[in-house]
């Protein structure tokens, strides 16, 4: 006789429970995915990565000046008569309000470049500290930055004026803005704006990078020395000269400190004063360009 089914006969699984009926923190109880590593810098890194940072900040910059240096050159008079305007308005007279909403926004998207450097140099196990962009040392960098603003800012106006009556070098008008209460607080943002963007990147950033490529110290020098020089070129040839002369002395002064931030300070208080002056002195002095 054929007796009942056998117990030790296995039986089909069970269907798997509908999408709704399934545990909620089963999906929350898997493990999040390890991140990445950072891949340790080469050669070919480096390089790419400088030539990324130098294209969306003072590369272009650089392009652009030689640009408009060749086009003061081939309009009609001397370098001398013609005008650079360093910090024009952004909207007409009658809307102030829009001038100041697009100046603020322009100060605050210039310092992108910067806090890409910033990030970059954490990527790497580095930090802004690497280069002394920080406030670990607030007095000395004052005191420095105080003397290479005297020492440079007098050089500089001495070589602007020089080169302006030779003709070699156009009328700048440092300030355009209309006169309106937040003209000297976006005058001084704009200067500070200028030191911090020009000597993290071009001496501080671009110095420490080229180091770890294995250039020699007077060849990064003469670089980072260069670069500063070409997006100044649209202010003339002497203006060019000049720069160049900033650059070398800054960069030595940042080899002997390993700071940047002296130079943040010089640069932003020779840019403040030159800013300001043109203010109250374009006009009132008959020996200064533009007057």
């Amino acid at each position: 006789m054929i007796g009942p089914m056998s117990e030790s006969t296995s039986a089909p699984p069970p269907p798997p429970p509908p999408e709704e009926a399934r545990s909620p923190g089963a999906e929350r109880a898997r493990p999040a995915p390890a991140l990445p590593e950072p891949a340790p810098l080469t050669r070919r890194m480096i390089g790419g990565e400088v030539a990324c940072v130098l294209a969306l900040s003072l590369g272009a910059a650089a392009v652009s000046a030689v640009i408009s240096f060749t086009g003061a050159l081939t309009a009609p008079g001397s370098l001398s008569d013609q005008t650079a305007s360093l910090v024009g308005p952004r909207a007409g007279a009658e809307r102030p309000w829009l001038d100041l909403s697009r100046q603020a926004a322009s100060l605050v998207f210039a310092f992108a470049p910067v806090a890409l450097v910033v990030y970059l140099l954490h990527r790497s196990r580095e930090s802004a500290a690497t280069i002394g962009f920080d406030l670990r040392r607030p007095g000395a960098d004052l005191a420095g930055g105080a003397a290479l603003a005297a020492a440079i800012g007098c050089g500089g106006l001495v070589v602007y004026l020089v080169s302006w009556h030779l003709g070699l070098t156009v009328t700048v008008a440092p300030s355009a803005l209309e006169q309106h209460w937040w003209q000297y607080p976006v005058l001084v943002l704009q200067a500070v704006k200028n030191g911090v963007l020009e000597e993290v990147i071009v001496v501080g950033y671009l110095l420490l990078r080229f180091e770890q490529l294995g250039w020699s110290p007077v060849r990064a020098i003469l670089f980072s020395s260069v670069l500063r020089a070409f997006y100044h070129l649209y202010q003339g040839v002497g203006m060019f000269f000049g720069n160049l002369v900033m650059g070398l002395v800054f960069c030595w002064a940042y080899r002997r400190w390993g700071r940047v931030m002296p130079l943040v300070v010089a640069h932003s208080l020779i840019d403040i004063v030159a800013f300001a002056g043109s203010v109250l002195l374009l006009g009132k002095v008959d020996w200064l360009p533009g007057a």
